[in-house]
């Protein structure tokens, strides 16, 4: 579903993402682990066709993200860590948009928002403008409005951060589901727990750089993700 090969994106003189490599199937949650800094939401930006990238190739269910960028968006859906939303709007009339975008019936949007707004008890909201939002409101919103076309691929920057914890458990609930219906998950976080617990794969960045990635089982062998984590880069570090 996700094809990352040798991708490498310079700022400058500085190497942000460095030849690196990784394979998403259907059906997989792959987590993405690194400190500030590491690479991860560039990473993210480039496989979403926000940002250009100076070498490599990163192919969106076979598609490729650099000769035909709109096909691919059409799969994919991302939720960046701060996401921006209009905010003069209502959360229906944002939902709306968004549903506009990706071409979705006026009857099969009504079923997704309803569905999805009673899962993160949104419903009472939408009416309100979303600048009466809190953090954590907009959170569940941009969460929905990536749902909203059921992407095949969903792409997700920190997305637990600002989530109460029932929010945080449907999220997890509904990622299962979505990989079990077919699609696949590629998403960053600092909380190596939740990934632990949740991801099927895993990959951990460092300055740029891949340092592990394989099955959870692989990676973090008889340890837990957090030790195998530390030791990777205290070793990168010395």
């Amino acid at each position: 579903m996700l094809r990352i090969s040798h991708l490498t994106k310079t700022y400058g003189t500085k190497r942000a993402v460095d030849d690196l490599s990784l394979h998403i199937a259907p059906g997989e949650i792959y987590g993405f682990i690194g400190h500030n800094g590491a690479g991860k939401t560039t990473t993210l930006k480039a496989c979403c066709g926000i940002l250009p990238f100076d070498q490599g190739e990163i192919l969106v269910d076979g598609i490729s993200v650099a000769e035909n960028p709109l096909e691919c968006k059409r799969r994919i859906a991302y939720i960046p860590d701060n996401p921006d939303l209009y905010e003069f709007l209502t959360g229906y009339q944002y939902l709306n948009f968004v549903a506009d975008v990706y071409g979705i019936t006026k009857e099969l949007r009504r079923q997704r928002i309803d569905h999805y707004a009673e899962a993160f008890s949104l419903t009472g909201d939408l009416s309100q403008p979303i600048n009466t939002y809190s953090h954590g409101m907009k959170q569940k919103l941009a969460i929905l409005s990536a749902l909203i076309h059921q992407p095949r691929l969903l792409m997700m920057d920190e997305p637990f951060v600002g989530l109460d914890p029932s929010a945080s458990h449907q999220l997890k609930l509904l990622m299962r589901q979505l990989c079990q219906e077919g699609s696949a998950i590629f998403f960053s976080t600092h909380v190596l727990e939740v990934a632990e617990k949740l991801c099927d794969k895993v990959a951990i960045i460092r300055g740029g750089k891949l340092v592990a990635s394989g099955s959870m089982e692989d990676v973090k062998g008889d340890a837990s993700l957090e030790e195998v984590f530390l030791e990777l880069a205290e070793k990168a570090g010395a």
